[in-house]
């Protein structure tokens, strides 16, 4: 369930330096990753497979498209509200992690956050693989206390009337945030409006991308 928030708000030495940066998560992942590669059920190989495939071939462009699609065309817009699964479907972006999609529009006066407060659920097909920063526990707890002093971190400062709906993704429901279309796109391609759609404002830790600002993104 959604839940709504309106307050403001040598070797050996580089190795144990490296261990040190990483979280407690990151360190049990790299625990049980040498521990089964040397029993020989994990193969490094296709692991870097996977990771690349989520990273180059997946990533975020594939939801930047989706917004631009459902900003471009209203009819697939009202399919995205009503059933994100399948318009995103429609556009060849599923699989494992994204089953079970809703999209949830920003507007004048609610702006929409997505966190999985248990993990690190996430919808792997439109957005790729979770940064670093959202399976912190940090993000997952505050995100949820106090929503609008994290936006204040990611830069974004949101009108004091505008409320912050932060959304608890799960295992059985992940959630794309439909951002706000940027003022002054008329007419522009939906490949021109996707170069607009970044991964934090389909999380909802940031805002599309401003044309004035970034007047190559029209190009």
């Amino acid at each position: 369930m959604p839940a709504e928030h309106n307050q403001p708000h040598g070797h050996d030495h580089a190795h144990d330096h490296e261990h040190s940066t990483l979280g407690e998560n990151d360190l049990r992942v790299r625990a049980l990753e040498t521990l089964l590669t040397q029993k020989g059920y994990l193969d490094p190989a296709a692991v870097d497979r996977i990771i690349e495939t989520y990273e180059v071939h997946v990533g975020p462009h594939n939801g930047a498209k989706v917004v631009a699609r459902a900003w471009a065309d209203p009819t697939f817009k009202d399919w995205l509200l009503k059933d994100a699964t399948a318009a995103i479907a429609s556009m060849d972006y599923t699989g494992r992690q994204g089953e079970h999609m809703v999209a949830v529009p920003n507007t004048p006066d609610t702006h929409n956050m997505v966190v999985c407060t248990l993990c690190s659920c996430y919808p792997w097909p439109v957005l790729g693989l979770p940064p670093v920063w959202y399976k912190s526990a940090a993000y997952r707890s505050r995100a949820v206390i106090e929503p609008r002093a994290v936006l204040a971190d990611f830069g974004v400062t949101l009108p004091p009337e505008q409320n912050i709906r932060v959304w608890d993704s799960t295992a059985e429901v992940r959630y794309l945030v439909l951002p706000e279309r940027p003022a002054g796109t008329e007419g522009w391609t939906e490949a021109q409006l996707a170069k607009l759609v970044t991964r934090d404002a389909m999380i909802g830790t940031g805002l599309a991308l401003n044309p004035t600002l970034n007047p190559l993104e029209a190009a």
